[in-house]
């Protein structure tokens, strides 16, 4: 229950920077639109994202939370201190050389023509904005990653609450800034997203801030210190942070690589998959995001104390909560991905052809949500052990995967398709990794009991199945009926009645499938 109390609560407050982030997203698309600049600016938002889940909350936090853990569980608070402090030095020297060094870089490659680009093309300034706009962001990679060192260091103490509400921080600022352009309507697109990256900036700083307060409130002060860098636990975090960091680079580079080939594919195509992947991490941030937070120093904690059958417990557990929300969200995603977009996107600079192209990678990344928010319960299990070559050796054999189906879709799907093959590449590769990591598992540790949660499973697939159908014949009564009301206001009342007739149709059939066992727990309840 008390892991359940943690969960929930970081659901709530990433839902809160879920719902903010939706609000940034309808500003983004009405004054920045799906075009040249939205690709320029998502292509250049990737690179600080990527060092985030490379040495923030990806490979760094991912190895040094356990350690942390067993040294808060065995020596005390004192040397878990002394750890905390050591690793954050090293990773700051090493993050704020790189960054520098990139800054220096990109200068000079602006102050050149892009090899084969006549100086006044359309590809040469489309290639100069985006290296101005990487060589701008570049700063927020260190702010973040401080923020994300923080986080871990809350989370295996078993504080959730601040670290969840840290990336709401972005949010606010963001929306701050998109809303002060309402004012500037004679900005230029590129002028505008050259703002929106100055705000991020701001919003970076801020957030490395609180979480370095959050962390001195709770007895770790964030100090540099010189000393202790060669002492086992910490030897063990770089030691496991350059294993992880072998499988999060390497998807962190097909990232990329989907980005280049986004561009390849259409001018368009890196933007649309841009708002395509906001609107599945709703869903996938709330939830998945939650369990995979709490899950890393749950894991961690049992493993430390030698108990196998607590943790299988909580697994069986966090996979079914998981899925018993992610099925409904990928059928409703899927049935009504066209009214969703056109509701949150369209308008302005974001027109219906848009609406289109972003829908239809809507839909297939919906049909995925499963297997993505899997992988985030899957790979904190062995995370948790120390043990960050299993997810490198998936994250390989994905990549290679994705890879290909990616340049597949890239030359061989019409144009007005190449990013639907992107998305559908990419829940492919999810899925395999899932298999992958939960042979791996049993491989490991034995058994998991997981194929008795399969007639589970198969019920909350068939409940789905159920609304997704449903949704799909009422979709033309309900739009009918609200549309006397207008072409927005009855758009939005008319998704409104949908979303709640999903809801109450898979709430019938959820209880037509677990009926039984949802009385016996109100009985016990009583």
């Amino acid at each position: 229950m008390s892991f359940l109390r943690s969960t929930f609560a970081v659901g709530a407050l990433t839902s809160l920077s879920r719902v903010l982030g939706l609000v940034r997203e309808m500003l983004q698309s009405r004054l920045i639109g799906a075009g040249v600049e939205q690709s320029a600016f998502t292509l250049a938002f990737a690179i600080p994202n990527m060092a985030r889940k490379l040495f923030g909350e990806g490979a760094l936090t991912a190895a040094f939370v356990p350690v942390f853990k067993g040294e808060l569980e065995k020596e005390g608070l004192e040397k878990a201190r002394a750890l905390a402090r050591a690793v954050l030095t090293m990773a700051f020297l090493m993050l704020g050389a790189a960054v520098l060094l990139a800054i220096l870089g990109l200068s000079v490659a602006l102050d050149c023509t892009p090899w084969g680009f006549a100086p006044d093309s359309e590809a040469c300034r489309r290639t100069a904005l985006i290296l101005r706009l990487t060589r701008l962001l570049l700063p927020y990679m260190l702010f973040i990653c401080g923020a994300a060192f923080g986080m871990g260091v809350l989370n295996a103490m078993g504080k959730f609450k601040a670290a969840a509400f840290m990336p709401s921080m972005l949010n606010i600022f963001w929306i701050a800034a998109l809303v002060f352009l309402l004012f500037l309507g004679d900005w230029s697109l590129s002028q505008r997203v050259v703002f929106v990256c100055w705000a991020i900036l701001a919003a970076g700083a801020a957030q490395m801030a609180f979480m370095f307060v959050c962390m001195r409130r709770r007895g770790i002060s964030p100090r540099f210190t010189f000393t202790g860098w060669r002492t086992p636990p910490v030897r063990l975090v770089w030691r496991n942070t350059c294993i992880a960091a072998f499988g999060a680079g390497a998807v962190q580079i097909n990232y990329m690589l989907d980005q280049v080939l986004g561009q390849i594919a259409a001018p368009w195509a890196a933007g649309v998959i841009g708002y395509a992947e906001r609107l599945m991490d709703l869903p996938l941030g709330v939830i998945g995001v939650a369990f995979g937070t709490v899950l890393l120093p749950t894991f961690a904690g049992h493993f430390a104390r030698g108990d196998l059958g607590g943790a299988q417990t909580i697994l069986r557990q966090s996979l079914r909560s998981l899925l018993f929300v992610m099925l409904p969200a990928a059928a409703g995603l899927c049935v009504l991905a066209p009214e969703i977009v056109r509701v949150i996107y369209e308008g302005n600079a974001f027109d219906a052809q848009a609406t289109v192209r972003v829908s239809r990678a809507l839909a297939v990344y919906a049909l995925g949500l499963g297997f993505f928010g899997c992988q985030k319960s899957l790979v904190p299990w062995f995370q948790a052990q120390n043990d960050m070559r299993t997810p490198l050796r998936v994250s390989v054999a994905t990549v290679l995967l994705n890879a290909t189906l990616n340049i597949l879709a890239v030359f061989l799907l019409p144009v007005e398709w190449r990013h639907v093959g992107l998305a559908a590449s990419t829940v492919v590769c999810a899925a395999a990794g899932c298999a992958l990591l939960i042979g791996a598992a049993h491989r490991r540790n034995g058994t998991l009991g997981l194929v008795h949660d399969l007639p589970d499973i198969f019920r909350m697939l068939s409940a789905a199945l159920g609304m997704a159908v449903a949704l799909y014949f009422l979709r033309p009564t309900i739009n009918s009926l609200f549309a006397p009301l207008g072409a927005e206001i009855g758009e939005i009342g008319a998704l409104a009645a949908l979303v709640l007739a999903g809801i109450a149709t898979y709430a019938v059939f959820s209880l037509a499938c677990f009926g039984t066992r949802v009385r016996t727990l109100l009985r016990r309840r009583r």
